[in-house]
C-alpha cells in the first residue's frame, strides 16, 4: 500500500508537470524562447559591428603612420642636405620608406628645395 501510494504521488506529480509544460501561455514563450534568442542575435551583431569598427580604424591607423614617416624622413634630408628632397623616390631609397602602392596614395608635391612640401597620404579603395 505504501509502496501504492508513492507510485500515485510521483504520477500525480508527473501530471501536474505536463500540465504546466503543455499549457504555457505567449508570455512564457516570449520570455523562455524568443528573449534569449533575440539577446544572443544582438550580442553577435555587437561582436561584428566592433569587428569591423577596429579593422576600419588599424587601416587609418597605417595611413597616419605612412604619412608621418614620410614627413619625417623629409624633415631629415632637410637637416643633413640643406633642401627638401625633389621626390618621393628619394625618400624612398634613401630612408628605408617603404610604400605599399597597392594599398595607399602618395602625393608630394615640392615648390622650393627650401620649402616643406605638401604631403598627402590617401588610402585606395
Amino acid at each position: 500500500m505504501v509502496a501504492h501510494g508513492i507510485g500515485l504521488r510521483i504520477w500525480k506529480g508527473s501530471k501536474a508537470m505536463n500540465d504546466k509544460v503543455f499549457k504555457k501561455g505567449a508570455r512564457d514563450i516570449i520570455r523562455d524562447g524568443l528573449l534569449p534568442m533575440l539577446f544572443t542575435l544582438a550580442f553577435i551583431v555587437m561582436i561584428v559591428y566592433g569587428l569591423g569598427q577596429t579593422e576600419a580604424s588599424g587601416r587609418e591607423e597605417g595611413r597616419r603612420l605612412l604619412e608621418e614617416s614620410v614627413r619625417d624622413a623629409v624633415i631629415r634630408s632637410y637637416a643633413v642636405k640643406g633642401r627638401y628632397p625633389a621626390t618621393i623616390d628619394y625618400i624612398e631609397e634613401n630612408y628605408g620608406i617603404y610604400i605599399d602602392r597597392t594599398r595607399y596614395a602618395v602625393h608630394y608635391r615640392a615648390f622650393a628645395p627650401n620649402r616643406m612640401p605638401d604631403i598627402t597620404v590617401v588610402e585606395l579603395q
